[in-house]
């Protein structure tokens, strides 16, 4: 008797659930994993809420971890099976490792990841292409930063090409009052970032060079590359005393205090620059080649989501990552986030007319990716801090630029095949 009872018992509750909408209220919310700590209020009071409005039934909760905690805690909750449901992904090795053990779904067949070009997949694509497991959220571009008030007050004309950047830098030198560039080398990451990767587009031809070094049909000790690190050699002249002992937050500083009249950049500098500097500041893109037709920007993947392969929301969450691939996200998350660009190829128009003068640059330019990201760092030496560390004496003038590219060189070719032979 107990055991039809049991049963019937089950029956019922099975009937109860076929009755319930499918729209009805989780009982847990979903919940997004990040290191975006310091977006909470935006993900709590703009995000979120926006998607609501349309999915009411859905409750959605933002909640992350410290950024330098974030990869040990995200990895000890997913073997523990607590996880979220939404995983924010950063770019290439770290979110691939997490789908190669199971963690994250693909999402070849979700709805909207066709408005994401190749370039803005390619950092959470398998090596082969063929599988995408994490949507492309947002990416950052290079380029310079310059202050308004000291190039109308020297007269200048910002500059299209590489030999009138070097005149204006002569310029700007000879009236003494400024620091031409501010960058240091003292970090050698910034040498590398906002020098080597800023700038080395307009030389190896964007993603075409890049996929050439994956493929080992070019060699770091070629033409572009040697050419990349002579134009940074002659920055050194431009970067002011004590430049090698120079921090990146000096470099900040140094710009904010309107010392500087031109900081080689990120588009993440923007909301901070917004407060704390109190002058009129703009931007260019890369000066190309004298003669060059086309240019490229640093258009860089920086950040992506995906689907716990564990949640038992799956379908929810899928919704979410729907929705996120809209021209609605995609505006609220670019004007909520100046200087991070969504990777979907909707036209938006934003309230910062900085952060529009960077993504303008997607319409005048190609994008490309820092080319030392997928796949060229993963033996030892790493390709990455290698770049890092030949920039950064490439500039002190520690290193000749045509060694360093041979330095660069011999370091991938002494663990990556394509480049052994």
């Amino acid at each position: 008797m107990r055991l039809c009872a049991s049963k019937a018992v089950l029956a019922v509750l099975a009937f109860l659930v076929l009755l319930a909408p499918a729209g009805a209220p989780l009982a847990e919310p979903l919940r997004i994993e990040s290191w975006r700590s310091d977006d909470r209020d935006i993900w709590s009071g703009v995000i979120i809420p926006a998607f609501n409005k349309r999915y009411p039934d859905i409750a959605v909760k933002f909640t992350p971890s410290p950024p330098r905690e974030y990869d040990a805690s995200l990895n000890a909750r997913l073997a523990g099976g607590t996880a979220g449901d939404l995983i924010t992904c950063r770019p290439f090795d770290a979110s691939l490792k997490l789908f190669k053990a199971g963690h994250l779904v693909a999402l070849d067949d979700l709805k909207g990841l066709a408005r994401f070009r190749d370039v803005a997949r390619a950092a959470w694509r398998t090596d082969d292409g063929k599988v995408t497991y994490c949507l492309p959220m947002a990416s950052v571009i290079h380029g310079f930063i310059y202050n308004r008030r000291i190039f109308e007050e020297l007269k200048l004309s910002v500059p299209k090409t590489v030999s009138e950047f070097f005149a204006t830098l002569d310029k700007i030198k000879a009236q003494g009052r400024y620091t031409p560039l501010a960058m240091g080398t003292a970090d050698q990451w910034e040498a590398a970032t906002m020098g080597f990767q800023n700038i080395g587009p307009n030389y190896w031809k964007g993603e075409q060079g890049r996929r050439q070094l994956v493929s080992g049909d070019a060699r770091l000790s070629d033409p572009p590359y040697v050419a990349t690190l002579a134009q940074l050699a002659r920055w050194r002249p431009y970067l002011g005393r004590g430049f090698t002992a120079q921090s990146y937050a000096d470099s900040q500083t140094l710009f904010t205090l309107g010392r500087a009249a031109i900081y080689p950049a990120g588009s993440w500098e923007i909301a901070n620059f917004r407060k704390l500097a109190d002058f009129p500041f703009d931007a260019f893109p890369p000066p190309v080649p004298d003669g060059a037709q086309d240019c490229y920007i640093s258009d860089h993947t920086d950040i992506g989501i995906g689907i716990n392969a564990a949640s038992t929301n799956r379908k929810q969450a899928r919704v979410f990552l729907e929705w996120m691939t809209t021209k609605e996200f995609a505006t609220l998350f670019a004007n909520a986030l100046p200087g991070f660009f969504p990777l979907s190829d909707h036209k938006l128009v934003l309230n910062d007319p900085l952060a529009q003068t960077f993504l303008n640059w997607r319409q005048m330019c190609k994008s490309t990716i820092r080319n030392s990201y997928q796949i060229l760092s993963r033996g030892t030496p790493n390709l990455e801090n290698e770049i890092w560390n030949v920039s950064a004496q490439v500039i002190n003038g520690t290193l000749s630029p045509r060694a360093g590219a041979e330095k660069l060189q011999q370091g991938l070719a002494a663990w990556y095949p394509p480049h052994r032979r």
